[in-house]
């Protein structure tokens, strides 16, 4: 029996791999610190859950946690730690210390910045990173276009644009579908908007009828940088119910902009959903429609839900747009089995795999 096991391990590490969502930053492959292990924005949620009065993420690319942040939330997150030991994502943080640092000691008040400092001394070490990627026999990695930056590591990365999400929820808001395509109108393609709204800084224009919703479409979909991306990503939020919206609904409910409810969100999701598809599928020759489903907005980050309802409407869309492929990240295992019975009927969806709210030791 060992012996199987051991041939299957062999076997299993000479897959290829890629990696189709990362957040890697070309030529910053590496961890800054300490902060970007102990603090990734998934392990910040189980040390929330624990009690640590902190749940928002550190200050994301492009900006970069100073170090005093960066070792002020360490030091405020070091007494919880202890309370989420028995975590996946502890396990994954025990796992990646010890593989890429040789780290194996539990980390304490008294050991934390040595850690710190010895994960800062790989930080710019470019042969390190690409060694890593080659004993993990990593082809591949798709990240955000936004994160190429000068092109340092176009031999080991793909782009994928995180752009406009015309179908995220935010926490509280109703109106984000037409948020997101005053925020791209008229600008070069730059970062998602973060989780959680944070504040809406103003736009350039302001989208205020049926017409300026398909000039602002047309525009993001001609602004797309085909010759340096693979796909498109969004979040396929299942809080919405996505139905047929007529010009005349959606002209209405934009008139009640200033005081929007779920209805109005939904139509205004709709709308601009099939608007961008419709556009889209123009070049789907060109470009892979990369989403996210099951992940809807918490205060901080997001939690795991997706209701039978929201996989009907979904294969109701996609299969309106058979000359667009799409590409789904699940966050909800129970609806594993309906998915694969959908790309079983429809030829257009493929499915990328998991992602971490299904990082849990049955599922892996």
């Amino acid at each position: 029996m060992k012996n199987i096991v051991h041939e299957l391990v062999l076997a299993l590490a000479e897959i290829p791999i890629i990696d189709m969502h990362t957040h890697l930053v070309g030529g910053r492959l590496a961890a800054r610190g300490l902060h970007d292990v102990l603090l990734y924005h998934m392990v910040v949620t189980e040390l929330y859950s624990a009690g640590c009065p902190s749940g928002n993420r550190l200050t994301e690319y492009p900006g970069w946690p100073t170090i005093e942040e960066s070792h002020q939330r360490i030091r405020e997150a070091l007494p919880y730690l202890r309370h989420i030991q028995n975590t996946s994502l502890v396990w994954s943080l025990r796992t990646i210390l010890a593989d890429l640092y040789d780290w194996k000691e539990p980390i304490t008040e008294d050991n934390w910045q040595k850690l710190d400092a010895l994960i800062r001394e790989r930080a710019d070490d470019r042969v390190w990173q690409h060694s890593i990627l080659d004993r993990s026999n990593i082809r591949r990695n798709a990240t955000e276009l936004e994160r190429r930056r000068t092109g340092d590591d176009d031999d080991r990365l793909q782009y994928v644009l995180e752009w406009a999400m015309f179908n995220r929820c935010q926490w509280g808001e109703f109106d984000t579908a037409l948020y997101e395509l005053e925020r791209c109108w008229g600008c070069p393609p730059g970062s998602p908007a973060p989780i959680g709204g944070k504040g809406r800084p103003a736009t350039q224009r302001t989208v205020c009828s049926v017409a300026d919703v398909h000039e602002a479409v047309r525009y993001y979909v001609k602004t797309i940088p085909l010759d340096q991306i693979c796909a498109t990503a969004a979040a396929f939020s299942s809080e919405i119910d996505y139905s047929p919206v007529s010009d005349n609904e959606m002209e209405a409910a934009m008139k009640r902009r200033d005081h929007a409810g779920t209805a109005e969100r939904d139509i205004y999701t709709s709308y601009v959903n099939e608007t961008f598809l419709t556009e889209l599928e123009k070049i789907g020759d060109k470009i892979v429609y990369q989403f996210s489903i099951g992940a809807e907005p918490l205060p901080h980050e997001t939690g795991s839900f997706l209701p039978q309802r929201t996989l009907v409407q979904l294969s109701e869309i996609i299969a309106r747009h058979p000359k667009l492929r799409f590409q789904c990240f699940l966050a909800s295992r129970h609806a594993n089995q309906s998915l694969c019975t959908m790309a079983r009927e429809l030829p257009n969806l493929s499915l990328a795999g998991y992602w971490w709210h299904n990082f849990f030791p049955d599922t892996i």
